[in-house]
């Protein structure tokens, strides 16, 4: 997803209450990651693994959330309300109620709890775990709404001892940020962190790391994420806006391969490849290296990364090695040379030069694709070539494209 597509997703209301409700689910959790403390340290979070949300040592889990968002805040949680026995039912179906030795079992609402309510009491704060219970017990006797009569009566049936136990492991955080709130909560975690200048697209490329995790967790595809690996993948993000590094913004993944080759098989740096009957294959990577170079160095032009002189010494740098190159390619050229021969040439040429990785626009910056994407853009200028009559060629294809 494109930091332009997650800036838009945080910011909808347009789905509905489900889809809400699973994706803050999901950017819980990285508040959860970001808010762990040393003494997760060793610790890993998973979702829709053990719970909603659950974090676990070694594979064994230590606490399970329960995740719920309601829109607007004018409703208050009360003890018979359906998402406190939807909980509870979960747990018990779960969550071994009666196992002293069993995971903390969190509730996390946007919601507040009414006052002198089991749920309050339940607080981390002014915590009264026995009027909970017996709170909870008198509730779970009544006629009540049919929708949770099954949960209360299995509660019911719970023995006295593993009701105590299983308020005990109980804990309710009420008045959790809503969704759109979220984003703000990150940034104050991350406040620590925040490039000067460059907060949002920061935030935008955490975001954009913690989609592809949050993905993976609910696909299977990884199990769970540990606090240190999560702190060191921010950290790397963060090192992306130090004076040596620069940060990455058009992936392979963003581009479409066959729209962008149609869109750009014109160009004469297109042309200029086709003259040494370069593969088609790899023409068709070296298209898509283009177009990522061009924009994303208008990308970090916008968001004041570079400059105009930063950039304009980059290319005097990748013209200086092509003329190198090209004068020992030359060179080796017989004079009566055919067209086979120059071509052979400059395909040699050209593969040698897409292959280097030595000039990089900032030291510790080294995706390899912008260098020989640039190297395209100067090629498109007509500023270098590969063919050794490619000044004349390029001379008379721009004269006709005018």
């Amino acid at each position: 997803m494109s930091v332009e597509t997650w800036g838009m997703a945080r910011g909808s209301h347009n789905a509905g209450p489900n889809a809400i409700g699973y994706q803050h689910q999901t950017w819980w959790a990285l508040l959860e990651l970001l808010r762990s403390g040393p003494e997760r340290s060793d610790s890993a979070i998973s979702l829709e693994l053990y719970d909603d949300i659950a974090w676990d040592q070694a594979g064994t889990p230590t606490e399970l959330l329960q995740v719920k968002h309601h829109q607007g805040n004018h409703r208050a949680l009360t003890d018979r309300a359906t998402d406190v026995w939807k909980t509870l039912q979960v747990w018990m179906d779960t969550a071994l109620p009666g196992n002293v030795e069993g995971p903390a079992l969190v509730l996390v609402t946007t919601q507040v709890a009414a006052e002198g309510s089991a749920m309050a009491a339940l607080r981390a704060i002014g915590r009264n775990e026995e009027a909970a219970l017996n709170t909870l017990l008198a509730i779970a006797e009544e006629e009540g709404s049919k929708e949770t009569r099954a949960t209360r009566q299995q509660f019911l049936r719970l023995a006295p001892s593993e009701c105590r136990t299983f308020i005990h492991r109980m804990r309710v955080v009420d008045g959790s940020a809503h969704i759109e709130d979220v984003n703000t909560a990150v940034r104050v975690c991350l406040r620590w962190a925040l490039p000067l200048g460059h907060e949002e697209l920061f935030l935008s490329m955490v975001w954009q790391w913690w989609d592809a995790q949050a993905l993976a967790l609910l696909q299977g595809r990884l199990v769970s994420l540990d606090v240190g690996a999560a702190h060191a993948a921010i950290d790397d993000i963060r090192d992306q806006f130090t004076r040596a590094n620069l940060p990455t913004l058009i992936h392979l993944g963003d581009v479409n391969e066959d729209e962008i080759s149609e869109q750009y098989r014109t160009r004469p740096f297109v042309q200029q490849m086709k003259w040494v009957a370069f593969p088609p294959k790899n023409l068709q990577k070296a298209i898509v290296d283009y177009y990522r170079a061009y924009t994303q160095a208008v990308l970090w032009m916008d968001e004041d990364l570079i400059g105009i002189a930063e950039l304009s010494r980059f290319e005097h740098e990748l013209v200086d090695e092509w003329e190198r190159q090209f004068e020992w390619m030359t060179d080796s050229l017989d004079d009566d040379a055919d067209e086979a021969a120059k071509q052979a040439a400059g395909k040699e040429l050209l593969r040698t030069l897409l292959d280097q990785t030595g000039i990089t626009i900032r030291s510790r910056y080294n995706d390899p694709f912008f260098a020989r994407g640039h190297r395209h853009r100067l090629a498109d200028a007509g500023t270098i070539g590969w063919h050794a009559d490619f000044k004349t060629r390029i001379q008379d294809l721009l004269s006709v494209r005018m």
